[in-house]
């Protein structure tokens, strides 16, 4: 299918604008919008009226998922077959049956398919800081019947020496600076392209501009830009950095100070390298960059895995829980367990002192 088959979608439209009012993240925002045409777009092909989809179409449409082979990456089509995994399958289908509910609302879509959607299930094991209510009547909660049994793949991160690594073939200040940034401080990639020159306090006392914060920090706030960053986090918050880092930022605004273009923009990172020279950096330039230095490094890397990194190695070092959700902008106390990795290091010792109790006992 090229560019001139491709149709606006009133609906879908009005579905995107709806998640924009709803102060929804933009890559929330892309990512449904992604799902919701490949939704649209199998209906079309299909020969099904979308509005009046039925649950045994959307199963269809589940499987469709997995069975189907994406375009090869490789020119040519030449490359193995790809195909999405369950857990991606279940995740478009679970944003399909946002945008049907969206419809019913709209009234687009019969109210009679929500109830066909879902499922009463009973919370047998309560999530952490959840509240059941008086006479449990919130344990009971609607669960969606159209997706694969979920598999938890766990999180990626990346290690101190991965990092280091990282840093290690970086070829400009400004490309370092992205790097340490997001390791010293954990936070999102869209937070960090939303940072404005203004939101960087790296003295060791800012009170000159306003700010009675001790100690070099950032400023974490959500505001519309340029570039379509957007701090996932409504509250604003401060999170500390490191001296290092006020060197490097340095570095990098000396770099910055010989492209003109720059000169006018507010964020803080900008394109140095390549066209449109002095712009605000996008999600694309920085997933470039993370591609070039995977490459050199032999690693996978990508931004939010620094994140994770970061928030793995504070709680390895004892770090209060309370002060890392603080840190990373969470709300709910349960989004720091997947932070919480044992070692395998750890694991191979307690294997090991097992057997060694077993040796001894036998002797």
């Amino acid at each position: 299918m090229g560019a001139d088959d491709c149709v606006l979608h009133h609906e879908g439209s009005l579905f995107i604008a709806g998640l924009r009012e709803a102060g929804r993240a933009y890559n929330t925002e892309r990512t449904y919008a992604g799902r919701t045409a490949l939704f649209l777009s199998y209906c079309a092909f299909q020969r099904l009226e979308w509005p009046r989809v039925t649950v045994w179409q959307l199963t269809r449409f589940l499987h469709w998922l997995v069975e189907t082979p994406l375009p090869s990456r490789v020119r040519g089509g030449e490359g193995p077959d790809r195909f999405r995994d369950a857990n991606t399958a279940s995740a478009i289908v679970g944003t399909v049956c946002e945008f049907l509910r969206f419809g019913v609302r709209m009234g687009w879509v019969e109210p009679e398919l929500l109830g066909q959607l879902s499922e009463p299930r009973y919370l047998r094991f309560l999530p952490a800081g959840f509240d059941p209510g008086e006479g449990d009547q919130r344990r009971t909660v609607r669960s969606r019947l159209i997706k694969f049994a979920s598999v938890d793949a766990g999180i990626e991160w990346l290690t101190v020496e991965q990092v280091a690594r990282l840093v290690d073939v970086t070829c400009h200040a400004r490309d370092q600076f992205v790097v340490l940034l997001l390791w010293c401080t954990g936070i999102r990639i869209g937070e960090a392209l939303g940072l404005h020159r203004e939101d960087m306090h790296l003295l060791a006392d800012s009170q000159a501009l306003g700010c009675q914060v001790k100690g070099p920090h950032v400023h974490v706030r959500r505001r519309l830009n340029s570039n379509g960053a957007w701090a996932k986090s409504r509250r604003p918050r401060v999170v500390p950095v490191t001296s290092e880092l006020g060197v490097c930022y340095a570095d990098y605004l000396h770099e910055r100070a010989m492209v003109p273009q720059a000169e006018g923009t507010v964020q803080v990172l900008v394109n140095l390298f390549r066209e449109p020279l002095g712009r605000a950096m996008s999600y694309s330039s920085v997933k470039g960059l993370f591609d070039r230095l995977a490459q050199r490094t032999g690693l996978i890397a990508r931004p939010h895995m620094l994140r994770h990194g970061a928030a793995t190695e504070w709680i390895r070092q004892g770090t209060d829980r309370a002060v890392v959700k603080e840190l990373l902008g969470h709300v709910s106390d349960s989004s720091m367990d997947v932070y919480i990795h044992v070692p395998d290091g750890a694991k191979r010792a307690a294997v090991e002192r097992a057997d060694a109790r077993r040796r001894e006992v036998t002797r």
